[in-house]
């Protein structure tokens, strides 16, 4: 296992344990991650609070590893993210979601590069469809 694997491993262990000083010293301090609900999030300590707030929003939120990959300074790990959302939800149009109560298990894909044992660029995928699915914020489609 390489440096890249390395710092994933302590990230995703930094996660689950909502530790989130632990979390951004994964990160350079001008590191940047793309995200598809906020867009992206530039430096250290703000990638920090994004994850915070995930974890207010679902405090027993966890990350399901399917498969991790490594290429060169390059980490990957396929998984599913899922939690009950018990705290209010930050959208990407800049307002709260109240609490919904509903449990989801979100497909998910976390790319990261690593630089002097440090995230310097990640890109976060989960499939934003299914999450609003399972949040109850979709209208049902009628059977045809």
């Amino acid at each position: 296992m390489g440096q890249a694997r390395e710092v994933m491993d302590r990230l995703m262990t930094a996660m689950d344990a909502k530790d989130k000083e632990e979390l951004a010293r994964c990160y350079a301090v001008d590191a940047v991650i793309q995200t598809p609900d906020q867009g992206e999030v530039a430096g250290r300590e703000a990638i920090a609070t994004y994850f915070f707030h995930f974890w207010e929003a679902m405090p027993d939120v966890r990350y399901e590893q399917l498969a991790t990959h490594e290429a060169g300074n390059v980490a990957i790990i396929e998984g599913f993210v899922a939690g009950t959302n018990t705290g209010p939800l930050s959208l990407p149009t800049g307002g709260t979601l109240p609490p919904t109560g509903r449990q989801v298990r979100v497909r998910s894909c976390d790319v990261a590069r690593v630089e002097a044992g440090l995230i310097t660029a990640h890109h976060a995928y989960f499939d934003q469809l299914e999450l609003l699915g399972q949040l109850g914020l979709l209208p049902e489609l009628s059977k045809q």
